[in-house]
């Protein structure tokens, strides 16, 4: 249901933007606005990504929580393609969300709506082979079922 009201309410909102700002500075300035502000919120998209996929790296290279970043990440993501949709509205959340005070304010306000049960990394238990382990490696047939052998048993199979 909100997801209906945002479809319906965001174009109506830069509509109307659109039809005042153009009316006060006129429809040159209006869309070189528009054009500016995807031309700018792109650079910084591209900019504050590359930070955080660094950060993300360090994260998992550390071995630690890697939420923060990744939610950054979508955030950013999400920022770059506000700001690539022309509006005014859709441009002010954009560019508030390349904010990092913003970001982790709603990073915060989500994580705190979100319960994790558990989180961990890495392996849990691995097979470490003793030095006395004898392991074969082959490959078999199953020859089971309504054929009967042309040959007698070996010595390898069961009777």
């Amino acid at each position: 249901m909100w997801l209906l009201l945002a479809f319906i309410a965001i174009p109506m909102i830069e509509i109307t933007l659109f039809i005042q700002v153009g009316g006060l500075i006129g429809i040159g300035w209006t869309l070189l606005i528009v054009l500016a502000t995807a031309i700018a919120g792109s650079y910084l998209v591209r900019q504050q990504g590359l930070r955080e996929l660094g950060k993300l790296q360090q994260s998992f290279s550390a071995l630690q929580d890697p939420t923060e970043p990744l939610a950054n990440g979508a955030m950013i993501l999400f920022a770059g393609a506000l700001l690539l949709t022309p509006g005014f509205f859709t441009d002010v959340v954009g560019l508030s969300l390349l904010v990092p005070q913003v970001r982790h304010a709603a990073y915060l306000w989500g994580r705190s709506r979100i319960n994790v049960a558990s989180f961990s990394m890495g392996a849990q238990q691995s097979y470490q082979p003793r030095p006395d382990d004898q392991v074969i490696d082959g490959e078999f047939q199953d020859i089971t079922g309504d054929k009967k052998p042309t040959h007698p048993p070996s010595g390898w199979t069961r009777h």
